[in-house]
């Protein structure tokens, strides 16, 4: 681990070989705070969305609007986080 402001960071997930910019599939996953319980609950089963996340998962769905070069697949929402989020990215120069 190395040090940046003396404090300790986490390393890099990335490949370093691999073009971010290049087209292809990302999965990516948003999670809260302190992991607090925010987005919504779980009821018999099935996740019931508070305003909060009903926000956000409204604009979520406007990425690939604002974002022609974005196509969104599937999106989970749990209590604390939004997992798995997969994007299609076709680069555009």
């Amino acid at each position: 681990m190395t040090l940046y402001k003396n404090k300790y960071r986490i390393e890099s997930a990335r490949c370093p070989k691999w073009d971010y910019a290049s087209n292809g599939n990302y999965f990516i996953t948003i999670c809260t705070r302190d992991r607090l319980v925010f987005l919504g609950n779980v009821i018999a089963r099935k996740m019931q969305l508070l305003d909060i996340g009903v926000i956000i998962a409204q604009e979520w769905q406007k990425t690939a609007q604002i974002r022609p070069n974005v196509q969104l697949d599937e999106s989970l929402y749990y209590e604390n986080r939004i997992p798995e989020l997969e994007l299609t990215f076709h680069y555009r120069s």
